[in-house]
């Protein structure tokens, strides 16, 4: 794998990469190479995490609450539902009273208005665990692991499929067009990308030199795909359009025949949880190009970087001066 090298610039928090230095996307990926090399330093020693969870989770509880255990932290959870602010404390006195007790915030709820009505109060660092419009941590997660796999970024194509109309392909396509990522996204025009993420990324776009291309068809959006990627159709909180989705969505499902119009030895990859015989078929992400538990475990080593170099970013740059 190659050696991540960059100089970093000021950041509070992690919420849109959009607002995101390109100089910090690097250096977290140079200090996730050393983290994962080096899985225990302990960086965070003796700091607290707050994270707060207004959704179900299964890989972001754990690989955050692991990553601070690991740095020398502890994570905090924090269930919205049980706690005062499922009782009606406002995210405001929230994020101060959190900001007296811990060293960061990391909070996977709804409304991205909330997410930054919290960054806008905490005074210590927030990082965006998910909301509906936006999965910032996932996104570098798969990116860490496509240079891992491909050994560059750099003029890669990354074929997305389905429901774009997601926080997983928001902020894919955000980071794609800053590390200059070639996107070619298939999805039904009722599923397209939300347009202000999709202009934004298109600005990116024009100074790295990467395309994003929107297609009704998913077989024109994989061909000469070196990564293929989706996601569940029926996300949280969409239960109710359950039926109407799988029905529409069903052209965009990930199978064999889809994955012939790619490059022969195109890697499959999947956020999860996964759907099998819905949004991809069992003998594609089980299959040996499937990357999908590289992705998810990734997720442990990336938000141990961004963690690090939020929370304390002295000590997470002398570990990479000393490497």
């Amino acid at each position: 794998m190659k050696k991540h090298k960059s100089h970093v610039s000021g950041t509070k928090d992690f919420i849109d990469i959009n607002n995101v230095h390109r100089s910090f996307l690097e250096k977290a990926f140079a200090l996730t190479d050393e983290l994962k090399r080096h899985p225990r330093i302990p960086l965070l020693k003796d700091k607290s995490l707050a994270m707060i969870f207004a959704k179900t989770s299964t890989r972001t509880r754990v690989s955050f609450e692991v990553g601070m255990t690991q740095l020398g932290g502890h994570g905090i959870f924090i269930d919205a539902r049980t706690s005062q602010i499922g009782k009606g404390e406002t995210i405001a006195d929230t994020a101060r009273t959190l900001s007296r007790y811990c060293d960061g915030i990391m909070a996977r709820i709804y409304d991205h208005k909330d997410m930054k009505e919290l960054a806008r109060h905490a005074s210590v660092p927030v990082i965006n665990g998910l909301t509906d419009l936006l999965h910032p941590c996932q996104a570098m997660a798969d990116l860490y692991t496509i240079d891992e796999k491909l050994e560059r970024l750099k003029g890669i194509n990354l074929a997305y499929i389905g429901d774009a109309k997601n926080n997983v392909c928001h902020s894919l396509m955000q980071l794609s067009t800053k590390l200059g990522v070639n996107m070619k996204i298939g999805c039904p025009k009722e599923y397209a990308p939300k347009k202000g993420i999709y202009n934004l990324s298109m600005k990116n776009a024009k100074v790295t030199g990467s395309t994003i291309r929107l297609f009704t068809d998913p077989a024109k959006a994989a061909e000469d795909a070196d990564v293929v990627y989706t996601d569940t159709w029926v996300s949280m909180g969409q239960e109710k359009e359950s039926e109407r989705r799988l029905k529409t969505l069903k052209p965009y499902q990930v199978n064999r025949k889809l994955m012939k119009h790619a490059k022969p030895f195109c890697l499959f990859m999947h956020c999860l949880p996964a759907y099998r015989g819905n949004e991809v078929t069992a003998d594609v992400i089980d299959s040996p190009s499937s990357i999908v538990f590289d992705q998810a475990e990734n997720r442990l080593h990336t938000q141990k970087a961004i963690l690090s170099l939020l929370m304390n970013k002295q000590r997470a740059l002398m570990a990479l001066e000393h490497r």
